[in-house]
This record gives C-alpha cells, sequence and structure tokens, in this order.
C-alpha cells in the first residue's frame, strides 16, 4: 500500500533552512516516491498540536527557538536528549511522539574531526538547545567547559583574553551572525586567540560568520556548522526509518 511520508522541520523564522533541500535532494538519490519534508514555521510552539494529528508525519527536525520547549508537547525521550534537555528530532510512531538529539552526535564527529591533543578545555559561547548538545559532548569525552552566555557569572561583558587565551576550543552556539544579519558579531576578546585555538561556530549560513573571519586573523583554525548539520541530519534518517524502540 503505498502511503505519504510527512516529515519537516518546526522552527521560528527558518526560511533559510538547510533541512528541506538536503532531504528533497536525499529523496530523490534513493529514489523515495511519497516522502516529502516541509518547513513548519511557527510564530507559536502550540501551532505544531495541529501538525501532530497527521497521521501521515511520519517525524520532524526541531530548530531555535523550539529545542527545550518542544519536551512538553513529546511521550518519551531518548538518554540524550534527557540528559541534555534540548530535542531536535522526533520520530512519530503510532501516535508516540519520542524526542531524540542528533545535534550533540554531529558535534561530537565535528570536534574529533578537529581536535588535538593540545585541546584540553572549552567555552561554549551560549546556553540554548545547541550549547546543551555541545556542553553533552564535552562532558561526555571528559573536556572540562565552561559555558558564557548573557546571564552566566562569565558574560560577553567580563569575558577577559586570559580566560580565552586558556580554553583553547572554543564553541559559537548563538545565532548571532546568521543570515541575513551577517554583520553582527558577539562582544568577543578575540585578541586572546592563537594559533593554538580551534574555533566551531555552529552557524552553516553564511559559511564565514564575522566571529570565524575575526578569529581566523588570530590565526586561529575555524570550522563552521556545516558538516555537524549534515552528520546530525544522516542520524535523523536512521532514527526516522530503521531505528527500532
Amino acid at each position: 500500500m503505498d502511503s505519504n511520508k510527512k516529515l519537516g522541520l518546526i522552527g521560528k523564522n527558518i526560511s533559510y533552512s538547510f533541512s528541506k533541500k538536503y532531504f528533497e535532494d536525499k529523496f530523490q538519490k534513493l529514489m523515495l516516491k511519497g516522502y516529502s519534508y516541509s518547513i513548519f514555521d511557527l510564530p507559536e510552539l502550540h501551532e505544531a498540536e495541529a501538525l501532530f494529528a497527521d497521521p501521515e508525519l511520519l517525524g520532524f527536525n526541531v530548530t531555535i527557538p523550539y529545542k527545550e520547549k518542544i519536551i512538553g508537547y513529546l511521550d518519551e525521550l531518548s538518554d540524550e536528549a534527557q540528559k541534555i534537555g534540548a530535542v531536535n528530532c522526533v520520530r512519530i510512531e503510532n501516535g508516540k511522539k519520542t524526542g531524540y538529539n542528533t545535534d550533540a552526535f554531529g558535534f561530537e564527529k565535528t570536534l574529533m574531526l578537529h581536535k588535538k591533543p593540545h585541546h584540553q578545555s572549552a567555552l561554549i559561547l551560549g546556553n540554548g538547545g545547541a550549547a546543551k548538545a555541545v556542553k553533552y559532548v564535552f562532558d561526555k569525552l571528559g573536556i572540562p567547559s565552561l559555558t558564557v552566555s548573557r546571564t552566566t557569572e562569565i558574560n560577553y561583558t567580563n569575558l577577559t583574553a586570559e580566560t580565552v587565551a586558556q580554553h583553547q576550543i572554543i564553541v559559537q552556539c548563538t545565532p548571532v551572525g546568521t543570515f541575513p544579519n551577517v554583520e553582527d558579531c558577539l562582544d568577543f576578546p578575540f585578541g586572546g586567540l592563537t594559533g593554538n585555538h580551534l574555533i566551531i561556530d555552529l552557524i552553516y549560513n553564511p559559511n564565514y560568520t564575522k566571529f570565524i573571519i575575526n578569529a581566523s586573523e588570530k590565526g586561529a583554525k575555524t570550522v563552521n556548522g556545516y558538516y555537524m548539520l549534515e552528520q546530525q541530519a544522516e542520524k535523523a534518517w536512521e532514527i526516522w526509518n530503521f531505528q527500532k524502540k
């Protein structure tokens, strides 16, 4: 019996999303009929309840600003999602909605590709859903990390170049600098960066944020969020299609 299999992305102001094209290319490559991937741009999360009523909805990704709020609408969480406190992938099976976090998988793959032995401690910039997944990975790998956000003890106004110099992995987890606001940049003491630093900016659009450009001018190794995005998308695909609970 042919049935439609619907997937999509829930978020707010997300017309620029990578996911739709990524999955549509995948359907084409695998010659899958009846699959679709839609953008669900929701001003308020409660509007998602109408989507959940669709029996053809197989699952969906979740992005800013709903990665934490979506948890209240789900029936079950994977171990990672529970520990992280954020969900970016939901699978629906017989009406049961299970939340997963594939950001952690994608970030770990990215980190292990670029990390060198001298990269011993990390600064995490931001404390939203993506930052929580990043912290989970550092904890799992035994890498000490310090979170810097507007509301933490060390914040963007009192973060010093000395502190930056002491933490040789810096992960930029905020949306500051995302298209179309490509001139925006976090207030950050770039003077503390050296050629020994690894800078990972989770933004993928644009390829080179102001943050990455400023960091590379100090000689730091810089990486954007594209590989992490691909990896988390592949993991989501696996969850929707193959993983048995």
